[in-house]
């Protein structure tokens, strides 16, 4: 049965991000929305499948609704794969058809699977099989010298008929010789016209944009125009405040907005428990850098968690110290 809950919370989602969307930035990003559907990093079907890497699926029962992006190229390893992450508890499997980086490259998975749409309806047709929970795919609109507006018509009917009701597109092309994956972000134009045509084509295929949405009122306009969600990337990392506090009244039309201040109480005695399984500050404090962006006192609040939270002993009482960088900031202003 389709898990509905995803489905709704597809409606803003912040992307898979390759080092930054762990277990702890997850946490910290759903204290700030109740609703957006968050991301796993990519993780390998062969890490899971033949490396028997699961501590790679570890989750917090918090972090609901949550999807768990699978990188790979084999229909079979990523049934196998898709149905450990159901086991996990997962709320979705998405397939990455969207990654230019040199080593999904040589693996034959990410966005070289642009140019095999009918191996990916072969993986999407198996995960769905080997699975209850909604099977999605995130993809570019072409690779290379490719024609976006014949090849990803075909990519997208290819998948449909596999199985698959959503897919999200980054909107732009990703060149796999010539460019870093750096650089795939964003030099390869922007092509949100081609995306709304796609939604046009396939009216019943829910439809995500990416790639280039830096504001919650630009995922707001692309909401408007038609289009069924849009996940939002590096700006959900570096500006969460600013992307995820508000997301929960204005996209989905419920609960009160989040302060940043409330997120950092909460994560207080999440820090503790981390601590105490032997985890370091700074591996959670790392994802909370940018929670006070824009603001009067953020680069206080940075400076004193990026100085002293790889500090051995470093725990709690530093989150509290490099808060005090901005409340006393904000109630010299008031005073004013």
């Amino acid at each position: 049965m389709p898990n509905n809950a995803a489905a709704a919370a597809a409606k803003l989602s912040v992307a898979p991000m390759m080092d930054w969307t762990d277990r702890h930035c997850r946490y910290l990003h759903r204290l700030l929305s109740g609703q957006a559907l968050l991301y796993t990093e990519m993780v390998t079907a062969p890490a899971l499948v033949r490396g028997g890497a699961l501590h790679l699926l570890d989750h917090d029962p918090a972090e609901h609704p949550v999807a768990l992006q699978l990188g790979g190229s084999d229909p079979q390893e990523l049934a196998q794969a898709a149905r450990l992450g159901a086991q996990a508890g997962y709320d979705e499997i998405n397939l990455n058809c969207g990654c230019p980086s040199d080593r999904v490259q040589s693996g034959t998975f990410g966005a070289v699977l642009m140019r095999d749409p009918a191996r990916v309806a072969a993986c999407v047709a198996e995960m769905r099989h080997a699975v209850d929970v909604p099977v999605t795919v995130k993809c570019r609109i072409g690779v290379d010298e490719q024609d976006p507006e014949e090849v990803l018509p075909e990519f997208l009917s290819r998948v449909v008929a596999a199985g698959c009701e959503r897919v999200t597109i980054h909107a732009r092309k990703a060149w796999l010789k010539g460019l870093s994956p750096k650089e795939n972000r964003d030099i390869p134009p922007l092509d949100y016209d081609l995306v709304m045509r796609m939604k046009g084509l396939f009216p019943n295929l829910h439809i995500s944009i990416n790639g280039g949405v830096d504001s919650i009122d630009q995922a707001v306009d692309l909401l408007d125009a038609g289009l069924d969600g849009v996940m939002i990337g590096r700006a959900a990392y570096h500006q969460p405040a600013d992307i995820l506090c508000t997301a929960d009244r204005r996209i989905f039309g419920t609960g009160r907005d989040a302060t940043a201040e409330d997120a950092v109480a909460a994560m207080l005695p999440y820090i503790e428990a981390h601590l105490t399984e032997g985890g370091r500050l700074h591996q959670v404090t790392r994802h909370m850098l940018g929670l006070f962006a824009g603001r009067p006192g953020a680069r206080g609040w940075r400076r004193v968690l990026s100085e002293g939270a790889t500090r051995p002993g470093a725990g709690p009482e530093l989150v509290e110290a490099a808060l005090a960088q901005v409340t006393a900031l904000a109630s010299t202003a008031k005073a004013v």
